[in-house]
């Protein structure tokens, strides 16, 4: 529910894109002729089949995931959830494969709606400088998509359903059965935190070519011109 109320206002203003400053072409009489758009941000060039197969490849098998499952299991692990999953290295191991399992679904997910809904739901770090518009676009870059050839923002479907999609499998799968919807939509509100968390992080950590991020989302794997060093 927090993200949902610090979202909210952002999906309620318009999404615009930077303005685009024009130029005049003046003629020998002194007239201007005709304009032309000065681009102020580096044009959007939509992904491959072979980048996007291999971006879902890195999202739901790479370290970062297997590292959180890790992490999120030695939390569950302190607060003893589920009970029934006991302690020791058994209820450990119980408790890892469970998040890992969330996260390969719901990256599954995302990644197969965005194919069917012909978005592009990978993160692109923001042009603007200073630390609050930055992080607002990371925000807002949680549940929004790129569309079409000019990769114009839109509300995203397979990013608002990959969490509660990945917690539903789980509930459902291999949670105990005292376990319902409400717990998965609970968990599904962490998930979702945890991916803004990613797209934060994405924004403002070091991602240069030595960097394990410059293998993942917008470090020019897929093909986009390369925004430059961020301010």
């Amino acid at each position: 529910m927090l993200v949902l109320l610090t979202v909210a206002p952002l999906l309620c203003s318009p999404v615009t894109a930077r303005p685009q400053q024009m130029a005049l072409s003046v003629d020998s009489s002194g007239t201007a002729a005709s304009t032309r758009p000065l681009q102020d941000e580096p044009t959007y060039v939509r992904p491959s089949q072979a980048i996007m197969l291999k971006n879902y490849a890195f999202d739901a098998f790479g370290p970062y995931t297997i590292a959180g499952a890790g992490l999120a299991a030695g939390i569950n692990q302190e607060s003893n959830a589920p009970p029934e999953w006991s302690q020791g290295f058994d209820g450990y191991g119980r408790r890892w494969g469970s998040n890992l399992g969330i996260a390969v679904a719901g990256t599954t997910t995302r990644y197969a709606l965005a194919e069917a809904f012909k978005e592009d739901t990978l993160y692109y770090r923001c042009e603007c400088s200073g630390v609050l518009p930055r992080l607002g676009h990371a925000m807002f870059s949680t549940v929004t998509g790129r569309r079409g050839n000019d990769g114009h923002r839109v509300f995203s479907v397979p990013a608002l359903v990959a969490p509660y999609a990945g917690t539903m499998t789980a509930v459902y799968g291999w949670y105990p059965n005292r376990f319902g919807a409400k717990d998965a939509f609970r968990m599904g509100n962490y998930s979702l935190l945890a991916y803004m968390g990613e797209n934060i992080s994405l924004e403002f950590l070091y991602s240069g070519p030595h960097s394990l991020l410059s293998r993942m989302h917008l470090t020019n794997a897929h093909g986009a011109p390369d925004p430059g060093p961020s301010q």
